[in-house]
């Protein structure tokens, strides 16, 4: 306990007699912070607020002095935050100045006289110990409360233990925010009250984004919060949020970081813990692209719970360059619906495997991480590799569009050639048909046209021969000939579906492709 003007008011030995204020008023139960003794006009450029001021009054005249004199001085200690005056009598002054007391009544500064038998030294070095009997007080008190933190960090459930310790110790709320800034619940007799969370999540995130160790201080609603991130500069492993705290006086300051220091040591090995779980992930799903659906699903009830049951949608999602937050939101999002969402890294990409009922939520997950992704039709575990070749070409397009997400369905909808529509598709068409284009520049033939007409017929050579007005040997001599110049076998399915395909992305309209 801080010595306070009451306690030295109850200390026989100094003998002080109170003048100002009244025995029941508050404003004897100031904390002193120190005794300074001084007889200058004016001390507080040597004085620091919360301090007691003792003076023998040689600044004032023996004879009567101004009240105006009294005023000034005393108003110059009440602004500057001294919490008391104390006047020696029978060394300068016989008695109390009258205009020094009514100073101190009219300004509320208590006033305390302090008999020639009391030396101000010994004001002030009871003060002094009272200071480091309260400081030693304090030290233990630290020490206790880091051992009770270290033996609550050797439980089962440490890093729960440990804040719950420090939320007994500190008698203040606790929360924890993982790097992605969720709150991680905990059992707590002081919840984070929730008129306070919006604003306490809004400022972890702002915590995180910086990437850097910080600690921030915010008053909301007249309440002192203190946040103080975990983890190495650009590898933050979360935020640990503290409210409705007193000052932070060293002791706490010592019992804080001791509990930092262990949360962010456990938070470290949850990190290598999770990594290993991720690779194990990624072996499940590997399992089951190879047809081992029975393996996979062993391991993964054993791990995390059964697979999500079929059908399932594939998404395969390209994470922002700070992927671990996405990894860390996937990982609570399979947690907290196990056996409906299974995610994998897979390269680059991140799979996630979910039935359609929990579509959304993934897709929320990823959207407020930033990531890009494409999306499967349903598929069972049979026909994933299918469904991952789906998710890869939606997310391929995904990033041709600058979409957050294509569905596999947008892509089918253009069939073959809307996966192929793309703008360097013209330019590849038109050179493979360039050979056909001059021949019939130079030669004035129409073999580019005859042979648009042939297969937009499906190569019936009797149907094209009548469009064309042509003898059938005459169509069969012309196809011939394009197919050297152009140098493809046009009696077979593949150069055929070549020449087609490339002749969509020109306009042959006229007889005649626009050059």
């Amino acid at each position: 306990m801080l010595p306070t003007i009451n306690a030295l008011l109850h200390t026989k030995a100094l003998n002080l007699r109170l003048v100002v204020p009244e025995p029941d008023s508050k404003a004897l139960d100031t904390t002193v912070a120190w005794v300074h003794s001084s007889d200058l006009d004016d001390p507080t450029p040597f004085l620091d607020p919360g301090q007691l001021l003792l003076t023998d009054g040689t600044q004032f005249p023996v004879n009567h002095a101004g009240t105006e004199k009294y005023e000034n001085y005393v108003k110059r200690l009440v602004e500057h935050g001294i919490c008391g005056l104390g006047f020696a009598t029978q060394v300068i002054h016989g008695v109390l100045p009258e205009g020094l007391e009514t100073a101190c009544r009219e300004q509320g500064l208590p006033l305390l006289e302090v008999p020639d038998r009391t030396p101000f030294i010994a004001i002030i070095r009871c003060v002094a110990d009272w200071l480091a009997k309260e400081q030693n007080a304090r030290s233990e008190w630290s020490l206790q409360a880091q051992r009770s933190i270290a033996r609550a960090a050797l439980r089962p459930d440490g890093l729960r233990s440990i804040l719950a310790e420090l939320e007994r110790q500190l008698q203040c709320w606790v929360a924890l925010f993982d790097a992605a800034g969720n709150h991680i619940l905990m059992p707590s007799s002081r919840p984070v009250p929730s008129d306070l969370m919006p604003v306490v999540e809004a400022a972890v995130l702002r915590a995180l984004e910086q990437g850097a160790r910080s600690v921030a201080q915010l008053t909301v609603e007249d309440q002192q919060i203190t946040l103080q991130t975990l983890g190495r500069r650009h590898n933050l492993r979360g935020v640990l949020a503290l409210g409705a705290i007193e000052p932070l006086d060293p002791a706490r300051t010592d019992i804080i970081n001791s509990v930092i220091a262990l949360a962010s040591l456990a938070l470290e090995q949850t990190r290598t813990l999770d990594t290993a779980r991720r690779h194990l992930r990624s072996g499940v799903f590997e399992q089951m692209l190879s047809g081992n659906t029975d393996v996979a699903a062993r391991t993964a009830r054993q791990v995390w719970g059964r697979l999500p049951s079929e059908p399932v949608i594939v998404t395969v999602a390209r994470p922002p360059q700070q992927g671990q937050n996405l990894l860390e939101a996937l990982e609570l999002l399979s947690d907290d619906h196990r056996g409906a969402v299974f995610y994998a890294q897979r390269g680059e990409n991140v799979v996630v495997l979910a039935n359609h009922v929990h579509q959304k939520k993934v897709e929320a997950v990823l959207g407020r991480y930033g990531a890009t992704a494409g999306t499967s039709a349903q598929t069972d575990f049979e026909a994933l590799p299918r469904g991952l070749k789906e998710g890869e070409r939606s997310l391929a397009r995904a990033n041709e569009l600058s979409r957050p997400v294509v569905a596999f369905a947008e892509v089918a909808g253009g069939g073959m050639l809307g996966l192929l529509q793309r703008q360097e598709a013209e330019s590849v068409a038109r050179r493979l048909v360039e050979p056909l284009l001059r021949h019939d520049d130079v030669e004035q033939s129409q073999l580019l046209p005859t042979v648009a007409a042939w297969l937009e017929n499906n190569c019936v050579w009797d149907r094209t021969a009548r469009q064309l007005g042509v003898h059938r040997h005459t169509l069969r001599n012309r196809i011939d000939a394009a197919g050297s110049i152009l140098g493809l076998n046009l009696d077979g399915l593949r150069d055929r579906l070549e020449l087609f395909t490339a002749l969509q992305f020109l306009d042959v309209a006229e007889g005649h492709p626009e050059r």
